[in-house]
């Protein structure tokens, strides 16, 4: 995997470079994680969702290919990139679609679990995705900790190589993030709103 990585690495930055056809050589090199991602984020979604995974693996895929001037410093980088790509298309889909703020007619299922990287996570994204704002103007850090892991399905590990800082930081970063969460969103389903 060593040799994956160090080559989409050079891939990136080739592409970072201008090199268009470095965009090409990296998509397959890459497909089968954004389409994992793409996959537990549509698990979260309604049954009957009109947006289809390979729907979003390919929005995202434009958004990228409109991307200039990025500075690409390594696998774990792009895979960054592509979790805040995908979850703004979902959240701004779920929103043009007319989703109260807190969740309209979504199944609610308990923070904690749908935190954990699962195939079914379900939670709402609207209210995920207010809750990790409200979050980033307390702690950056541990909202972008909650995006990585649970929107990029990053490890622990990338997360750190991403973040610039320790494994043990981002466990820690992690798990009070998520007390943070589920105490956001309980306020926030226990006024109604």
């Amino acid at each position: 995997m060593a040799v994956q990585d160090s080559e989409v690495t050079g891939l990136l930055q080739a592409w970072g470079q201008g090199d268009e056809s470095a965009l090409e050589k990296l998509v397959p090199l890459v497909y089968d994680q954004l389409h994992l991602a793409a996959r537990r984020y549509m698990a979260a979604e309604r049954p009957g969702h009109t947006l289809q995974t390979t729907a979003l693996i390919h929005e995202t895929y434009l958004r990228l290919v409109n991307v200039r001037q990025v500075k690409w410093q390594n696998r774990a980088h792009f895979f960054a990139i592509c979790a805040q790509l995908m979850r703004r298309i979902l959240v701004d889909f779920a929103r043009s679609r007319g989703y109260q703020k807190r969740g309209g007619d979504a199944t609610r299922v308990d923070l904690d679990e749908a935190l954990l990287i699962t195939p079914e996570p379900g939670a709402n994204l609207v209210a995920l995705d207010q809750a990790l704002q409200r979050l980033a103007e307390v702690d950056e850090r541990k909202s972008r900790v909650v995006e990585l892991r649970f929107f990029g399905g990053l490890s622990v590990k990338e997360a750190a190589e991403v973040l610039k800082v320790s494994a043990d930081t981002v466990m820690r970063d992690w798990k009070l993030a998520k007390v943070w969460l589920l105490r956001e969103l309980s306020e926030g389903e226990a006024h109604g709103a």
